[in-house]
């Protein structure tokens, strides 16, 4: 192997101790293939605006590029500032952010434009420091942005920029340890070059989603890996190491379609919990439970079939029953949905314009 990037770590025999080398170029070399070789066209690139740069780093979290740029897209259109989201009402926030998933980022997004607006006269803070302190940004999310709008040498480290330094760095220590990732975190401050943070920064995430990926990385158009360690020893699917693994649960309920003259009503879900503050369908804990609270109405269920949504920490089946109401019907249902799933009846294309999740969205859509 030749002499790699600054302070390499090598780990050795379990047990004995850990030591930093010096290899230069690391650097250099992400730059010079950046700007050979990176993505140039997304369009939140080269931009020093961080209201648009925070909204691709938030929508970019666990989500693919070419998933983002649409809702990107509608999102400026709808709010082209950090002003314009702060005064926009949540569920606004929630129906452009629908289908997107994990929407803790969108609630957390509206909450950050209103304390830029309120606490920093709508201008987003120039240190990555004051970043982290605003909600839903964590320290990789507000190093990008001082990197990318303010020039900071401040270092990321999402999923793909972890993936591509540990295995270069052939950094085997578990990152499940706060030890360890405070470890990598220094390694990636240490690594970072004087100037073209910028385009460092983007060259690190575009290695790890587009060269250094998960799966069958393409090790031959890597400007690393003539001193990759993991390719060195072949064992790329070996890092990083993260040895805590979640496990799946699994959920089971019943969900009531209920059908009034073309209507389908929707109650909106609690403040917090899963798919918190979308609209859906009234919920229970299964086919029975349904049944007897839909025993004596005017009308006749169906069954429809059953489907599967993952997330990320379960796996939920859903069994919707198709109820359509007659109008002989019509005010003792409304009676019983309002003392018990309160909420409210939608025209369909209403209902659509709502912020719901994506199973729901998908099975009113078929209708």
């Amino acid at each position: 192997m030749t002499a790699a990037s600054q302070n390499r770590r090598v780990d050795h025999a379990p047990g004995s101790e850990r030591r930093l080398v010096q290899t230069p170029g690391f650097a250099r070399r992400v730059v010079t293939w950046q700007r050979r070789h990176g993505r140039h066209g997304l369009p939140w690139q080269g931009l020093r605006d961080p209201y648009r740069v925070w909204l691709s780093e938030v929508m970019l979290q666990q989500t693919q590029v070419v998933t983002v740029l649409d809702y990107y897209a509608r999102f400026l259109a709808k709010f082209p500032d950090v002003a314009a989201l702060a005064a926009a009402p949540l569920d606004d926030v929630l129906a452009l952010w629908s289908g997107l998933g994990y929407y803790s980022r969108a609630r957390n997004l509206h909450r950050c434009a209103q304390v830029v607006v309120t606490q920093h006269g709508g201008a987003f803070p120039r240190t990555s420091e004051a970043l982290a302190t605003l909600p839903g940004i964590g320290r990789s999310t507000a190093a990008a942005i001082a990197a990318f709008c303010f020039g900071e040498r401040a270092a990321i480290l999402d999923g793909n920029v972890k993936r591509v330094l540990t295995r270069a760095l052939g950094f085997g220590g578990d990152l499940a340890s706060a030890t360890e990732q405070r470890t990598l975190w220094a390694m990636a401050e240490a690594l970072l070059p004087r100037t073209d943070v910028d385009v460092y920064t983007q060259g690190l995430m575009d290695l790890g989603a587009t060269v250094c990926t998960l799966r069958q990385p393409a090790c031959n158009q890597c400007p690393l890996s003539a001193d990759c360690v993991a390719f060195a020893e072949g064992a790329t699917a070996r890092y990083p190491v993260k040895t805590r693994k979640l496990k799946r649960g699994a959920r089971h309920h019943a969900l009531l379609w209920a059908v009034d003259r073309g209507r389908v009503w929707l109650t909106q879900r609690p403040a917090t919990g899963v798919w918190a503050g979308l609209w859906s369908l009234p919920e229970f804990t299964d086919a029975a439970a349904l049944a007897v609270f839909t025993a004596g109405w005017p009308g006749e269920g169906t069954a429809l079939p059953a489907f599967q949504h993952a997330l990320t920490h379960f796996d939920w089946q859903l069994e919707p029953c198709r109820w359509t109401v007659p109008a002989r019907g019509a005010t003792a249902v409304l009676k019983a949905l309002e003392a018990h799933h309160p909420g409210r009846w939608f025209e369909i294309d209403a209902a659509l314009a709502l912020g719901l999740p994506a199973p729901i969205r998908r099975l009113l859509a078929a209708d």
